[in-house]
């Protein structure tokens, strides 16, 4: 319990330093969201509406102590301003929107990605030597070598330009409506497959070979020895004593590798158009949305903060020294 309050308190430390961050970067950037509005609207727009837009954004002439305090209780409450590309809708439901297409590429490619990647390691290393050994991991490593945003082109020029086996971008079809319909979720399926497939293949090669070199310094610990000689089935020896202490490192990676899905998804929704939190950070940017790129920013944040926090419970689940430590 020690433990957990203390990692707790260190990510509650870290999200309030990053509310903090994300109230004043923008604040120190030249311009404001209601300039370039206004900009946008080249004239047709009443000068006496700048003094509204400024305070819809949360831009007001109240002294930076006030703001910062409105602005936290803002956000405890969800409240993550009025976006400009979108006017008027608001950040929060704009967020949300691409948050879960997000979620279904990126969360199911690493989710995939780790889970395959460290089943094959335990393979390679439980039967180093053999043809698996010898062809998995110069393969995957060859694959991974490639930059992502080739692979993801090469593929869709393939699999969705050429053979038309999957389609080109997009979330789904635009001849559908959103709906809880095996229609709709096939035609998603088929929309999410090439990128989640490319995001797969790009990263499978270093899980792998992570597991594997785990795996290979936990065979030759005492305790594996010790349960060989006890006569314990192979399976039980691979997956409680060896494949269960090797996992911890990937584990470690697979909280960082969660958290940054959001962020890192970017590459993947530019190549294949899809509506996520990578494509609009992209609009925010290009339109001088700056409560939108806040928001986003702080999803992104949060999180990695939160991957990690389960990450932690995790690790202390898988090795109790974890806990020992700071009883």
């Amino acid at each position: 319990m020690r433990y957990l309050l203390r990692r707790l308190g260190f990510y509650a430390l870290a999200a309030w330093a990053a509310l903090t961050i994300n109230f004043f970067l923008p604040r120190l950037m030249p311009g404001d969201p209601a300039t370039a509005l206004f900009a946008q609207f080249k004239g047709r727009l009443d000068p006496e509406a700048m003094a509204g837009l400024r305070e819809t954004f949360g831009l007001t002439d109240e002294p930076l102590a006030e703001q910062y305090v409105t602005y936290l209780g803002h956000v405890l409450t969800g409240d993550l301003g009025t976006s400009v590309a979108y006017y008027p809708q608001p950040v929060g439901d704009v967020i949300l929107a691409g948050l879960l297409w997000t979620l279904l590429v990126a969360g199911t490619a690493v989710v995939l990605s780790f889970a395959i990647g460290s089943a094959l390691g335990v393979i390679v290393a439980w039967w180093r030597g053999g043809w698996a050994d010898a062809i998995l991991p110069p393969a995957f490593a060859f694959v991974g070598a490639f930059p992502y945003f080739w692979l993801a082109m090469a593929v869709l020029y393939l699999l969705g330009f050429r053979w038309g086996l999957f389609p080109l971008g997009h979330a789904y079809s635009d001849d559908l409506a959103p709906a809880w319909t095996w229609t709709f979720v096939v035609d998603v399926a088929r929309h999410a497959a090439l990128p989640v497939a490319t995001v797969v293949l790009a990263t499978l090669g270093g899980w792998m070979l992570g597991m594997r070199n785990a795996m290979i310094a936990v065979l030759g610990s005492d305790y594996v020895a010790l349960a060989r000689a006890k006569g314990l089935p192979s399976h039980r020896v691979v997956l409680r004593y060896a494949a269960r202490n090797a996992l911890l490192p990937n584990v470690t990676a697979f909280g960082m590798a969660l958290g940054f899905a959001l962020s890192g998804s970017l590459l993947t929704e530019i190549v294949f158009s899809y509506p996520g939190q990578g494509y609009l950070l992209v609009q925010a940017v290009r339109n001088q949305d700056y409560p939108l790129m806040q928001g986003i920013f702080l999803v992104f944040t949060l999180a990695v903060l939160g991957a990690n926090f389960v990450v932690d419970l995790v690790y202390a689940w898988l090795d109790p020294r974890t806990r020992e430590a700071d009883s």
